[in-house]
């Protein structure tokens, strides 16, 4: 190609072309975490707490995920005293302010969240949910909303079909891809934890994007914005209620 004109035009579409494609897969950015725990392994090794002594086999967070919070990335106990703060890290939740929610969002709380038992809401409110320019009614309601899309999902289908078996961090992930798009996978990590000599699943965090706060965003389109990570744990069984 000897024509430098030529080659000028053959260089300036190639751009061109590049620009595009790089607007059309945009690198991901995790703003928002989803934590969703599993309640059963989460009840092994705290079975004093009142959630946990009560939890039962036909209760909806034994075949469920259970809502653990909605965390900005990077910020917490935003415009929260230093009082509340040091009450909020002695860990007796239940002495801290009671979060004003209405009647509808706190009986929909109370069924995904069974930690609202030993005060978890007022835990997450005070550290996460300060940080999110949303009230507390906004803020829980939006967490009810995306916990019940992913229990609506292959995910929990998953889990509530292989109690007391072994998952693989492969199937998982095939899984959240199945219900929430190539590569929704790799937004997601998995903890574990002993429970005697078992090593059962205990939560899934969940990388969203920005646009979590919003009631128009999907769960799919939220973790399909967010940027990857490692999935952590790469095996372990789905416990079932009871000690």
């Amino acid at each position: 190609m000897s024509n430098p004109f030529l080659r000028m035009a053959v260089f300036l579409v190639a751009i061109t072309v590049a620009g595009v494609a790089g607007a059309q897969d945009p690198a991901g950015r995790t703003r928002f975490i989803l934590a969703a725990s599993w309640q059963p392994a989460f009840c092994e090794t705290n079975q004093r707490k009142p959630e946990c002594s009560s939890q039962t086999k036909d209760r909806f967070d034994a075949t469920n995920f259970s809502l653990h919070g909605l965390w900005p990335m990077r910020k917490d106990y935003c415009d929260v005293s230093g009082a509340l703060r040091a009450a909020d890290n002695d860990g007796d939740w239940r002495k801290l302010p009671q979060v004003e929610l209405s009647a509808e969002t706190k009986a929909a709380l109370e069924k995904v969240m069974p930690g609202t038992q030993s005060g978890l809401e007022r835990h997450e409110w005070v550290k996460h949910g300060t940080c999110t320019t949303m009230s507390a009614d906004n803020y829980f309601d939006r967490s009810v909303s995306l916990i019940d899309e992913l229990n609506a999902s292959a995910v929990r289908e998953l889990f509530a079909t292989n109690i007391g078996k072994p998952l693989k961090a492969e199937a998982i992930k095939a899984a959240f891809d199945k219900s929430f798009g190539a590569g929704a996978g790799d937004r997601v990590k998995m903890s574990c934890r002993r429970a005697g000599g078992t090593r059962v699943i205990s939560e899934l965090t969940i990388g969203l994007s920005e646009d979590a706060t919003s009631d128009d965003a999907s769960l799919r389109d939220l973790i399909q914005g967010a940027g990857r990570t490692s999935f952590g744990c790469n095996e372990g069984v789905v416990d079932a209620a009871g000690f």
